[in-house]
């Protein structure tokens, strides 16, 4: 607060008050200027331009040595511990600056991948330029597994049901939907009864996906008979499928891109089912400043896309 009064009040400089402190300890404006990076010369000049702020006579100088006068010797012992804890406050400000460098690694299933996380990294482009986010795009059995390795900080994952080893937030839901082609007889509906699946092969998303299970579950619960065409790895595999012909599919709202899909048709499931999209971290174990600010920031991204989860 000292130092504020003192600077807001006259044009003085900290580089001036760190040549003064200088200065009063060594007694010497060559040794000062050894000290500080400055010419004897420049320490002169500095330590003049302060007295002439202060209106003070900060040394008395003779041929060899200078030494502080009494006016000196009190503003120095009144200026050492202030700069000292400004020089603390500098370097925890510094320090902090530091932490906000690095890279984050995140993993994410596919869909979460290129329907999600553009948009997180784009934001953490912004926001953090210096933070690093580097994707794992794999299907969620991967995605856990290299969470529990610790080979990624933290992981976006659909809820995982069961998981005591993990430490799990949700950040969103989002409905499942009927995906079909435009001119197939469900397509004509403004919304799809579950079990009006019986009726028509699947092309489903297969079990390393963390959507399958939630999708075969619904179909029990609405106790649908089912016959399954294809079982694929990827969303986009599955509308080149069903476009195809080969069977009508049902993904989560998330795999449908914005831009629309230019032969197939989009419907509501009823009633509705959702799936919980999850931030997921290894149990008891902390992150890090930098990973825990990439985690807060794909939370908020996540909850303009939904309601909270």
């Amino acid at each position: 607060m000292a130092l504020c009064i003192l600077f807001m009040s006259v044009n003085v400089t900290l580089r001036q008050l760190r040549v003064l402190l200088a200065a009063a300890r060594v007694r010497s404006f060559t040794k000062t200027g050894e000290a500080v990076g400055l010419t004897q010369s420049a320490v002169s000049h500095s330590i003049r331009e302060l007295e002439s702020e202060l209106g003070l006579r900060l040394f008395d100088r003779t041929t060899r040595e200078v030494e502080l006068s009494a006016s000196g010797e009190r503003l120095a012992a009144a200026l050492g511990p202030l700069i000292d804890e400004l020089d603390r406050v500098l370097l925890s400000a510094q320090s902090m600056a530091e932490q906000m460098k690095g890279k984050v690694r995140v993993a994410t299933s596919p869909t979460i991948s290129a329907n999600l996380m553009p948009a997180c990294i784009s934001a953490c482009s912004l926001q953090y330029p210096d933070i690093d986010l580097v994707l794992h795009d794999q299907v969620q059995a991967l995605v856990l597994a290299g969470i529990r390795r610790g080979d990624v900080d933290f992981g976006v994952i659909v809820e995982p049901g069961i998981a005591p080893d993990l430490a799990c937030e949700p950040i969103m839901t989002e409905p499942f939907c009927l995906v079909c082609p435009a001119s197939h007889v469900l397509a004509g509906r403004p919304e799809v009864p579950w079990g009006s699946l019986a009726d028509f092969p699947l092309v489903l998303l297969d079990h390393a996906s963390g959507s399958r299970q939630l999708i075969d579950k619904a179909l029990a619960l609405h106790d649908v008979r089912y016959r399954v065409a294809q079982e694929l790895g990827h969303a986009t595999t599955v509308f080149q499928m069903v476009s195809a012909g080969i069977g009508v599919g049902v993904l989560p709202a998330l795999a449908i891109p914005s831009s629309g899909l230019l032969d197939l048709a989009v419907r509501p499931l009823t009633p509705m089912t959702n799936r919980t999209i999850m931030l997921a971290r290894r149990k008891h174990r902390s992150l890090s400043p930098l990973a825990e600010t990439v985690w807060r920031l794909i939370a908020q991204v996540a909850q303009t896309r939904s309601g909270p989860a």
